[in-house]
């Protein structure tokens, strides 16, 4: 299997995020894809440096206004007087309603509440660099599955599932995912983007929700008890022409193997329904047992069994790196996917 990775998505190194009530040193970093790399080798897998598509991928999917302020944000913080990280102290509370002119000719400090939807996506020097780096790879591994490579691995880092369009959310700040889909769209007719990480993809179903040739189906906890809690409920179907091409299924605490394979196995048996002609998984190693922001007890046989599931459904497949923040399992969980994947292929 081919896999794409750049040593420059290491450039994206916080200080800090907020967590439950307190700054906390981050817990997405660079350190999560040493692990996963070494993991992808071991498991035979070609790591290659992904080629440079520009921004016009990038741009298939998120607003210019968002990309280019991304893009400035922290040296324009840095010159507004600004110490540490850019993070935003107030929210707009309608996003819809915030005038042309706080978009294009507001304060860094203001348009940060715009673009970043919360206090988990600090932007430090180097975030626009690692972000652009790590969409670069999902569209690689996308390109190469247009190419009749069959399946190839975007080990992004920062993650993408939770950015929106037009803002960053929860660790991620492209989202990759939907750009690999949107990627892959040139050259098929229905894309499914199927997320197993332990989190909902809200940013992947609020980009695609009107979207009738593309498929969103995500396993995650109850958004209820956990982030993002305002998606990822059963009766979000999708709108207007996408309306039943968005498919939820919540999980208890504590689900383990044997569940969170079955709720896989129903959005499996979804894109075939669905008339899926490629794939793309979100795949975040965070419903292990063993990851701190996980409320389950999956294993790694848990990953094994989807990894031959999702490749029985023999689709071209580009699979996307969400979350997993155990640096002790995310490479042995990894690799246990990729044996159910390769052995069922």
């Amino acid at each position: 299997m081919k896999a794409y990775f750049s040593p420059r998505q290491a450039a994206h190194r916080p200080e800090r995020s907020f967590y439950n009530g307190a700054f906390i040193p981050p817990q997405e970093t660079a350190a999560r894809t040493e692990r996963l790399t070494a993991a992808l080798i071991d498991a035979g897998a070609d790591v290659l440096a992904p080629d440079d598509h520009g921004l016009a991928p990038i741009l298939a999917v998120h607003d210019a206004d968002y990309v280019a302020w991304l893009r400035e944000a922290h040296r324009r913080w840095r010159e507004a007087g600004f110490a540490h990280d850019v993070m935003p102290n107030v929210f707009p509370h309608d996003r819809a309603s915030v005038s042309r002119d706080l978009i294009e000719k507001g304060k860094v400090n203001a348009q940060a509440g715009l673009y970043l939807g919360d206090l988990s996506c600090p932007v430090a020097e180097g975030t626009y660099e690692a972000a652009y780096w790590s969409a670069q790879a999902a569209v690689s591994a996308a390109a190469a599955v247009l190419e009749g490579k069959g399946h190839a691995f975007a080990l992004s880092r920062p993650p993408g599932h939770h950015a929106y369009r037009d803002r960053a959310n929860g660790f991620c700040y492209f989202n990759n995912a939907a750009i690999a889909a949107e990627t892959l769209l040139k050259g098929f007719k229905r894309v499914a983007v199927i997320d197993f990480d332990m989190h909902h993809g809200d940013g992947t179903q609020s980009i695609f929700v009107e979207r009738p040739e593309v498929f969103f189906g995500s396993v995650h906890a109850d958004p209820a008890g956990c982030y993002p809690y305002f998606s990822g409920f059963a009766h979000e179907r999708g709108k207007g022409a996408g309306l039943d091409t968005t498919l939820n299924i919540a999980l208890e605490a504590g689900a383990n193997d044997a569940a969170f394979a079955a709720a896989n196995t129903v959005l499996a048996n979804a894109l075939c329904a669905f008339g899926a002609e490629a794939l793309v998984l979100s795949a975040g190693w965070d419903a292990h047992g063993c990851d701190p922001l996980s409320p389950f007890k999956v294993t790694d046989d848990g990953f094994r069994a989807i990894g031959g599931l999702f490749a029985a459904m023999n689709l071209p497949t580009v699979i996307v790196q969400e979350g997993g923040y155990n640096l002790d399992s995310i490479g042995t969980s990894l690799a246990a996917f990729f044996s159910g994947f390769e052995r069922e292929r």
